[in-house]
């Protein structure tokens, strides 16, 4: 695993806490030079002083914001020469009732999650083109695999990256660039301490499934060996998720029964 990853130049985006920070963590072990991208330039920076690798580097950016991601991706080629890998781990998650969240709301999850990482995808996809290969990594999640309440502008965003990077991927099947879809259960991160609710407010609060899910650095050495290997979907998480998954596939009708009656929140 570790050849796959050692001097490479791969850029992470949602790289200050949670998933990216460890990420990031484990790769710069493995030798790789990183980008860290995120909203939170201090955030960024404390992340980057626990790397050994100097040659890593800060590009703060808001998926939110996608007017100039073609500056970004210029500004990565002109520093390194290339991109080898890009892992699209940035988001924001969901804790409300659909009928109690507006539009606005709903707008947000859509944007950031969805239209930021196929725009920042899309200002990359040119230089892995010309440079003949490439590795474009997805951070989704189980909820881009069947939907559950309180969740519904997340799975409807991380439903539509599944769209999106299997039509993606089914482009470039012969450019040498692979797609990788990664769909993590519960991970033990601060990622529903900024979830939003119904009004665009954060819940400020852990909660039950995330506070009792996997290990992020258990998690991340399982997405690192899957990437290494360029499989297509990776479902990581507890027995719950994957059964969910399993249910949902092979048993919709009874999935449709269970699925109300469990506690995502």
């Amino acid at each position: 695993m570790s050849s796959y990853f050692q001097n490479k130049i791969i850029w992470i985006t949602g790289a200050s806490s949670g998933i990216g920070e460890a990420l990031a963590k484990a790769l710069d072990q493995l030798g790789a030079t990183l980008i860290l991208s995120s909203r939170n330039k201090q955030e960024l920076q404390r992340v980057l002083n626990t790397l050994n690798n100097s040659r890593s580097w800060i590009l703060p950016l808001d998926l939110g914001s996608n007017e100039s991601f073609e500056n970004e991706a210029k500004q990565v080629i002109d520093k390194y020469g290339k991109i080898d890998i890009l892992i699209n781990n940035g988001g924001i998650s969901q804790r409300s009732l659909a009928a109690e969240t507006s539009l606005e709301v709903d707008r947000r999850i859509l944007e950031v999650n969805f239209l930021g990482t196929v725009a920042i995808t899309k200002a990359v996809l040119p230089y892995f083109l010309k440079q003949g290969h490439g590795h474009i990594v997805t951070v989704s999640s189980v909820t881009g695999l069947y939907g559950t309440p309180y969740r519904s502008a997340y799975a409807a965003s991380k439903h539509a990256l599944h769209g999106f990077f299997d039509s993606l991927r089914a482009e470039l099947y012969n450019k040498n660039i692979a797609v990788t879809l990664v769909c993590p259960g519960f991970v033990r991160t601060p990622i529903t301490l900024h979830a939003l609710t119904g009004d665009g407010t954060p819940l400020n609060k852990m909660d039950k499934g995330t506070s009792e899910g996997m290990d992020v650095e258990v998690f991340v050495k399982k997405m690192l060996k899957g990437i290494s290997r360029q499989k297509n979907r990776l479902v990581i998480g507890g027995f719950k998720e994957k059964f969910g998954v399993f249910m949902k596939r092979f048993f919709p009708s009874l999935f449709d029964k269970m699925i109300v009656k469990i506690n995502v929140r």
